[in-house]
């Protein structure tokens, strides 16, 4: 342990301390606008068969129905509706994304701290603290071992969320520095997730469980349960056992001062973020020369490493498998002009005329390619090659989403189930979030007249 910081320490006391006004207006103001986007995802998720599924599984098992699953009728205890609520808002894919560490920050910390704000009451201001506080936490850590961490295949939203979600919950529980210090020991040790998992109901599953679990490590702490001091920088702590390089300075260097709330994106399409530059650049191609599906003769993408690492599948099968095939998304974004989640349904994956597009589709990797870069080729039937470099996919820090995109972005998501009038009133309630007296009134007004209860 020599010459290694106490990070453990070092980050409880930082959950515990920070006063509100270290905590720069510009990342309140992002975290509202992070939250919007996660409510979103979750509400418009709330119906998906991987919400179902888990939802008659866990029911029998709830303790007191203590908080509101989002978008639904349903109340569960608060570690199940957690869990969730993190499942529903990562099923489409189209959460947030700190991208530095492809960190999606905002399910495991929402998830838990709304949960736990329907048990007891919480303002809006300290909601918002604990949930800045929680996203510096869990990228944090993220940026300390990204990207050896990820490369063997741990899925990084469910083993550093868990840190996150732990510390946003024990700093609405009022815990001390060593509680809390307890309760990332807890969160560290519960911390998992796999890669192998992507394109399956597991992935989403991830930000679930690093939800229920930082709440139930910070309940934990509560009742004086304790842990190892050295969780995450100790020898068989999560940093060493976890990855096989990091780096404890990118976890406490200007801790405080510097917030990671300003590298997070939001997505404008519902498929895994390093595809994104592509499917920016056939609707671009699309748009701009109005290309029909039946004159093309084939399709070409030169793209980052990461890209057929992540999104290599060329034949999916299902709508989950759809957003994790780079040659999918190609094709639908040529033949409707956007990838939405409409465009990740089992039906369509299955359609007839996308398949027969994405069999045309190419991807050769370029190591010298920005993640959020493609060069997209397209070339017609009567021998013309069309051409577009995108040097940043809309959405990244570069083009970003302003309000109007990620408002307009909820209404997509939330009218299909809630109705306007509720997606009007989230939207208020969402940007006036820091003036609520009460945070818990939230959830529940997120459920639909119509909803069964």
């Amino acid at each position: 342990m020599q010459g290694v910081p106490p990070v453990t320490e070092i980050l409880a006391r930082f959950a515990r301390d920070t006063r509100r006004e270290a905590i720069p207006e510009t990342m309140r103001r992002e975290s509202l606008r992070a939250l919007l986007n996660w409510m979103g995802c979750a509400i418009g998720a709330s119906r998906h068969e991987t919400v179902e599924r888990a939802l008659a599984a866990l029911r029998p098992f709830s303790g007191p129905p203590q908080a509101t699953l989002l978008g639904r009728g349903d109340r569960l205890d608060i570690l199940h509706a957690a869990l969730l609520n993190g499942i529903a808002s990562h099923t489409f894919d189209f959460d947030d994304t700190h991208l530095r560490t492809v960190i999606h920050p905002a399910g495991p910390v929402a998830s838990a701290i709304l949960a736990l704000a329907e048990r007891q009451p919480v303002s809006g201001s300290a909601f918002v603290e604990a949930f800045v506080i929680g996203v510096e936490v869990e990228c944090r850590i993220g940026n300390a071992v990204y990207p050896s961490h990820y490369d063997v295949g741990w899925h990084i939203t469910g083993t550093a969320g868990v840190f996150g979600a732990a510390a946003a919950a024990a700093r609405l529980l009022g815990l001390d520095a060593g509680q809390t210090a307890h309760a990332l020991g807890v969160a560290a040790t519960t911390s998992s997730g796999l890669r192998e998992m992507f394109g399956s109901m597991c992935k989403p599953f991830h930000p679930g469980w690093a939800a229920r679990n930082g709440l139930m490590a910070a309940l934990l702490a509560q009742q004086g349960f304790t842990s190892a001091a050295h969780a995450i920088e100790g020898r068989r702590g999560f940093a060493n056992v976890l990855a096989t390089d990091r780096d404890y300075s990118a976890i406490t260097d200007r801790l405080g001062e510097t917030w990671e709330l300003a590298e997070n994106s939001y997505k404008p399409f519902a498929c895994g973020v390093v595809i994104h530059p592509i499917i920016d650049g056939c609707i671009e191609l699309r748009n701009t020369y109005g290309i029909e599906p039946a004159q093309v003769a084939s399709v070409h993408a030169d793209v980052h490493p990461l890209v057929l690492e992540l999104t290599g599948k060329t034949e999916p099968q299902s709508g989950l498998e759809g957003k994790f095939s780079v040659y999918h998304s190609a094709a639908v974004a040529l033949i409707d002009g956007t990838a939405g989640q409409a465009q990740y349904s089992d039906a369509r994956v299955r359609d007839a005329q996308v398949i027969a597009l994405r069999d045309k589709v190419k991807v050769s990797v370029d190591g010298s390619m920005a993640e959020d870069a493609a060069r997209v080729s397209v070339t017609l039937n009567d021998g013309r090659t069309l051409e577009h470099h995108v040097e940043h996919a809309i959405g990244s820090l570069e083009r970003p989403m302003d309000d109007e995109d990620l408002m307009q972005k909820f209404r997509d998501l939330t009218v299909p189930i809630a109705g306007e009038h509720v997606t009007e009133t989230l939207i208020e309630q969402v940007w006036a979030l820091e003036r609520m007296d009460d945070v818990g009134r939230l959830a529940a007004m997120t459920v639909p007249s119509h909803a069964p209860r």
